[in-house]
């Protein structure tokens, strides 16, 4: 094999993040300056988004012969591997700290700090726990589940896999932001949207091998167990004191998956054909970035169309596909504005129009807003958009795309290699597809 990975080495940067955690307090306990527990946040929304603007993207794919040679490095899943030993060593460590050891004395806000930079390291655990997630090797999903405990997203593990795949850019998606949707209405509706869909799916999975839901075969009760163990072994190990502290850090976990969550296909919608099925996920239903840095800390979830394409594709295969929309910035930039709804709509909102090429019908948008967006301004001005587009009508009254439309609005060839994600074909509730 004469191509070389130039990042081969870099992936393993996204294992050492947790060590952010003895970081902090080697330099707290060196200057006496309690703003290094922030230093999770400051790096996250401060420092990488700068770094990524400034180093830009990086759109190279590996060449189709390659392929074969990046699936089965084993060097690139140790990197996700490490993730878990790193994590939960870290977390030990805090759980020290907010029990009073660390031979120096926290104040509320240091603690508080050092639980926002625990939290985004739990955070970046469910990334990992994603990647570990999406293959067939037992031994990642099992190191899955484990990775999802300390922010008691372990019904993540179903929902991702059996419920968001199957159903990513439709209206029957809770974790599919539509368009005008802020961050802050976004959160509440995954976060319940998704824990009731796990159980749903996990209900009928087990129904129809003839088990009931209540039994530690449930996936979704035995990674709730799995949790609730570790917060009672720390509790007893460190003290009650730490259980406010553990709680707060997996909110901020995983409202950090939603908000992540919120960006990748926010306003995208698959339309439905005439059979009443919604057509297959193409790159036009997520949005994607190229960006160096958080490609490198997030195991490349950013190139996000490619990953929906072709879900059991490992992070370091993903490939940059020109005809998804882009995002103006990496994920970092993304979660800040996305903080300030006016400013994340006034920049994000023309965008998903001009994917569509002003057809707000073909956005994913709020309920009761479709029936406002049948007006017979849009019904005649559309009419004009889809002629010019080449989109067709489907029986159902709505707009098919017939082609990939690329970040500039451009019509491109339809996509003809994707296909429905493979391993959904062991997830109930696929009727969506």
């Amino acid at each position: 094999m004469s191509w070389k990975d130039p990042k081969r080495y870099l992936w393993l940067l996204g294992a050492v993040v947790p060590a952010l955690v003895a970081a902090s307090w080697l330099v707290v306990w060196a200057t006496g300056l309690g703003a290094f527990w922030w230093a999770g946040p400051i790096l996250a929304f401060g420092v990488i988004p700068v770094l990524d603007h400034m180093i830009g993207p990086d759109a190279d794919n590996p060449p189709d012969s390659a392929l074969a040679w990046l699936e089965n490095d084993r060097m690139y899943r140790w990197a996700t591997y490490l993730y878990l030993p790193n994590q939960y060593l870290s977390l030990l460590f805090a759980c020290w700290l907010w029990s009073g050891g660390g031979w120096l004395t926290m104040g509320f806000a240091d603690k508080l700090g050092l639980m926002a930079t625990i939290g985004l390291i739990g955070g970046l655990a469910i990334n990992a726990a994603h990647e570990l997630g999406h293959t067939r090797v037992q031994t990642g999903r099992r190191l899955s589940k484990v990775a999802l405990a300390q922010t008691c997203y372990g019904h993540f593990f179903v929902e991702h896999n059996c419920g968001h795949h199957v159903r990513v850019a439709t209206a029957e998606d809770p974790a599919s932001a539509r368009l005008g949707e802020s961050l802050y209405a976004f959160i509440p509706r995954s976060v319940f949207g998704s824990l009731r869909s796990a159980w749903s799916l996990e209900a009928r999975r087990l129904a129809g091998i003839g088990k009931p839901r209540w039994t530690l075969s449930n996936d979704v009760l035995n990674a709730w167990l799995l949790s609730v163990a570790l917060f009672v072994v720390l509790a007893v190990w460190f003290g009650p004191v730490v259980l406010p502290w553990l709680i707060g850090q997996a909110i901020i976990g995983f409202c950090l998956l939603e908000s992540v969550n919120y960006l990748e296909h926010y306003g995208l919608r698959r339309q439905k054909l005439a059979s009443g099925r919604y057509e297959r996920v193409r790159p036009a239903h997520s949005w994607n970035s190229s960006t160096v840095v958080v490609s490198v800390l997030l195991f490349r979830l950013q190139r996000h169309s490619d990953h929906h394409v072709n879900p059991l594709r490992n992070y370091q295969a993903l490939r940059h596909v020109d005809e998804a929309p882009q995002l103006p910035s990496g994920y970092s930039g993304m979660l800040l504005l996305a903080m300030f709804p006016p400013l994340w709509h006034r920049v994000m909102d023309p965008r998903v129009l001009d994917f569509y090429r002003g057809d707000i019908r073909l956005a994913a948008l709020k309920p009761g807003d479709r029936d406002r967006a049948s007006t017979s301004h849009f019904e005649s001005s559309s009419r004009t958009v889809l002629d010019a587009h080449h989109v067709k009508a489907s029986d159902d009254g709505f707009a098919r795309v017939i082609g990939t439309a690329s970040a500039n609005g451009r019509l491109r060839a339809p996509i003809t290699h994707c296909r429905r994600p493979s391993n959904t074909e062991q997830c109930p509730g696929s009727e969506t597809t």
